[in-house]
């Protein structure tokens, strides 16, 4: 079994930075549209998530079997689905409204939006709000699907969304509430956010070209 070292590519003694340059190289060669297998996707995510948290000693044991654990079991379970109610950027900006807004989501429900625009979607535990989005039949942005880029971001208004990785956005992007969908699980009862927020200033470097589901 290679330790998660040898899974990135990167020396034992790899500096933060080398590591996350060397975890979005590797989860872009390893993603299953680029001829990638999904047990390399998720063994990549894996040793990126033990080098960073410091847990190699648990590497084999969480490793050694033919499944490699993933994100979304080692993801806390919230308690019971989630309720989430989503928003369009692009709504957002053709209706003249504001980001800050108090009141965003209380016009988002009287403007009479079709249902790609605004709505409300269930996640189930443990799942990426990514995820639960194509699985109520939406199209939102994406390219990596493993938090090597920004094109699934979000703004959080309400609620709580926690990243398994966060190898991309800055400390004043989380701050200001963004996060990334592809890895994102939400641990709150209800969660609001307004997705599509790629092109916002600070989020359109950290791109990589889009995909479609």
């Amino acid at each position: 079994m290679p330790s998660p070292f040898d899974v990135l590519q990167v020396d034992r003694d790899a500096d933060e930075e080398t590591v996350h340059q060397a975890y979005r190289r590797r989860v872009k060669e390893v993603h299953p549209d680029q001829g990638g297998s999904a047990r390399e996707f998720q063994l990549v995510q894996s040793a990126y998530e033990t080098i960073v948290e410091g847990t190699a000693e648990s590497w084999y044991e969480t490793n050694g079997t033919d499944e490699p654990a993933t994100a979304a079991e080692s993801a806390p379970e919230p308690d019971p689905n989630v309720h989430v109610e989503y928003l369009d950027y692009e709504a957002v900006v053709a209706n003249g409204w504001e980001l800050g807004d108090d009141e965003l989501f209380r016009k988002a429900r009287r403007a009479g939006l079709d249902d790609d625009a605004y709505g409300e979607l269930t996640v189930e535990p443990g799942d990426y709000l990514l995820e639960a989005a194509e699985g109520a039949g939406f199209d939102w942005p994406f390219s990596c699907r493993g938090g090597a880029c920004a094109n699934c971001a979000v703004l959080v208004v309400g609620g709580e969304l926690e990243m398994t990785v966060d190898n991309v956005l800055s400390d004043e992007l989380v701050a200001q509430g963004i996060q990334l969908s592809c890895i994102g699980t939400p641990v709150s009862d209800d969660l609001q956010v307004v997705y599509n927020v790629k092109d916002l200033p600070g989020l359109e470097e950290l791109q990589l070209p889009s995909r479609t589901s």
